[in-house]
């Protein structure tokens, strides 16, 4: 695309780039908007925890039990279940619901509930019994050993982050930094930027694939049962959405003269060495995790949770099938990070920087690939999370931390899932 729009009249080229912002302009705008109708993940994952909570409390010693579970998980699950919409319980919800309200008579159960652990206990407790007897110790060790995890392991990320992140401002402070690389990258125009992200990222990626990929997607897993069917979905879809745009950057790479290249190539991947790649890609997301997580906790304070979760949270929270997760994960630890970082710290980053400095480049381009997720309820996370991992390719010159860090980043939020 590159080579065939130098042959063109420079007016002409600047013209699809125009057309190519307001297109873009206009599907994000009304992407964010339809964000607000999503439904947050936060309600999920809190029943999920109090789950967790109550099926882990005989494991737990009562010294602990104020700060693993909080107050009687019991009631908690309860009051989270009458608060909840009656249209938005499934069918388990609703079932739990029944058992832990003692006014009901027990319900007649399915064959399908049989072996769940929860309604099997609380169904065993509604009978003329020892409540004792009820109590699994296997199942109540194992939901303490994942309560523990799932709690103290983000805190811990939290406080040594905010350590780490207290020892560099000293640092910086005291001037006790490393001197930044020099920043190397391809050498790009704005409009060539504009036609890569808002042309190929956006218009072509985002709206014109999904009308010819759709269609053919459905016709391939129309035999596969959910969730594997959504699963086999997300990966495909990711993978031809990603293409039009790396398309688009390997001819406008291909076009730029070889000898102008800096030495490590255009991108910057510089793949060794390894260690220090891991290093920084590890304390970056240890740094970042105590401000995004602050991020959070202040928007929710102060709007309210805004909704608009990436539907990819729902798919893993709700499957227990190992193929279909397996191709989440690839799709959240693998190619996501390979595919955004190419584009927004790989191309976008470096030219933004030398147009607008270091700081005007990181904070534009954070923005942007907060943009791009389409959520509005993640969109002041996302934009920290992007600061962080544009300071890791700034500070270190090489792509391929950050790359290593989107990855780590994502690996621990879907393991976190996995553990609820």
């Amino acid at each position: 695309m590159s080579s065939s729009s130098r042959q063109v009249s420079p007016r002409w080229k600047v013209s699809l780039a125009a057309l190519s912002l307001l297109l873009a302009g206009a599907i994000w705008l009304s992407g964010l908007l339809d964000s607000l109708s999503r439904p947050s993940v936060s309600p999920s994952l809190t029943l999920q925890q109090q789950e967790l909570s109550l099926l882990a409390q005989p494991a737990v010693p009562p010294s602990l039990q104020p700060v693993l579970l909080g107050g009687d998980p019991r009631d908690a699950l309860l009051q989270a279940l009458e608060a909840s919409s009656p249209a938005g319980r499934n069918d388990r919800q609703q079932l739990l619901l029944g058992l832990l309200q003692s006014d009901q008579a027990p319900p007649v159960l399915e064959d399908r509930w049989l072996a769940d652990p929860l309604i099997q206990r609380l169904l065993c407790e509604r009978q003329p019994s020892s409540v004792d007897g009820c109590i699994d110790p296997d199942v109540a060790s194992a939901a303490a050993w994942r309560l523990a995890v799932s709690g103290l392991l983000p805190l811990l990320t939290v406080l040594v982050g905010s350590l780490l992140l207290l020892v560099q401002i000293i640092r910086a402070l005291r001037n006790r930094l490393q001197p930044w690389p020099a920043m190397e990258g391809p050498a790009l125009s704005l409009i060539d930027l504009v036609l890569l992200v808002a042309g190929g990222f956006v218009v072509i990626s985002a709206v014109g694939v999904p009308l010819v990929a759709l269609p053919l997607v459905s016709s391939f897993t129309a035999g596969l049962e959910s969730p594997r069917r959504e699963a086999v979905t997300v990966v495909i879809n990711y993978s031809v959405m990603a293409l039009p745009s790396l398309f688009i950057l390997w001819r406008q790479l291909k076009a730029l003269p070889r000898a102008q290249a800096p030495k490590g190539g255009w991108l910057q991947w510089r793949w060794r060495p390894w260690p220090g790649a891991i290093s920084s890609a590890v304390g970056g997301w240890l740094m970042v995790t105590p401000v995004v997580v602050a991020t959070g906790w202040l928007l929710v304070r102060l709007v309210g949770d805004p909704g608009g979760s990436n539907p990819l949270l729902e798919l893993v929270l709700g499957s227990q099938d190992p193929l279909a997760l397996f191709l989440l994960g690839l799709t959240a630890v693998v190619l996501a990070p390979l595919f955004e970082e190419t584009i927004f710290r790989g191309a976008l980053l470096p030219v933004l920087v030398k147009r607008w400095g270091t700081s005007g480049g990181v904070v534009l381009s954070a923005l942007l690939f907060a943009m791009a997720h389409i959520s509005i309820g993640e969109l002041a996370p996302l934009t920290v999370l992007g600061i962080g991992l544009a300071l890791v390719r700034v500070s270190t010159g090489r792509l391929l931390p950050s790359v290593l860090m989107h990855a780590l980043w994502n690996a621990v939020t879907f393991l976190n899932l996995l553990v609820l």
